[in-house]
């Protein structure tokens, strides 16, 4: 355990929070894309998961070399709540886009389905924004987040709003 902690920089217990939350939400994950196989056997999707967590888990420690170096944070388990941050704001912003888009009016049967994913598009990335800095305020990322907002903002041409 004490080699686990020097590894990721953990100086109290309590940031041992990060590293669970996201390994279960990695098999979660494995499992939901195990289940997308249509396997019915519980062996196979117990087997699938663990296959698919294994690969995903490489991946993800991949990433966490390539990024350690580019994003500035004081510790390495940082970049797992990073992450945990960004996996929520994914999935909040297109859970929070569909009744928005349903309140608006706009449906597939009222709209080409062309403009209707456009317009759900822009209202999820409209409520992606504001999540990020607040899940990043919320898990203490505040200005990791505020930085990244900035810089995302501005390209997509609207830094004339930052200053």
């Amino acid at each position: 355990m004490e080699k686990f902690k020097n590894s990721w920089q953990i100086q109290q217990n309590w940031q041992l929070l990060f590293p669970i939350l996201g390994l279960f939400g990695l098999i979660y994950s494995s499992y939901r894309l195990a289940n997308l196989f249509g396997v019915s056997n519980l062996f196979f999707v117990v087997a699938l998961t663990l296959i698919i967590t294994f690969i995903l888990l490489q991946f993800v420690l991949f990433l966490f070399k390539k990024l350690e170096s580019k994003w500035k944070v004081k510790y390495k388990w940082e970049l797992i709540r990073i992450f945990i941050v960004f996996a929520i704001t994914g999935s909040s912003s297109v859970i929070i886009g569909k009744p928005i888009i349903k309140w608006l009016g706009i449906t597939k049967e009222n709209l080409n389905i062309f403009i209707y994913w456009i317009l759900y598009i822009i209202i999820g990335i409209i409520f992606y924004q504001i999540l990020l800095v607040f899940l990043g305020w919320l898990f203490g990322q505040h200005r990791f987040f505020w930085e990244f907002e900035k810089k995302m903002l501005r390209r997509f041409g609207l830094g004339k709003f930052l200053n």
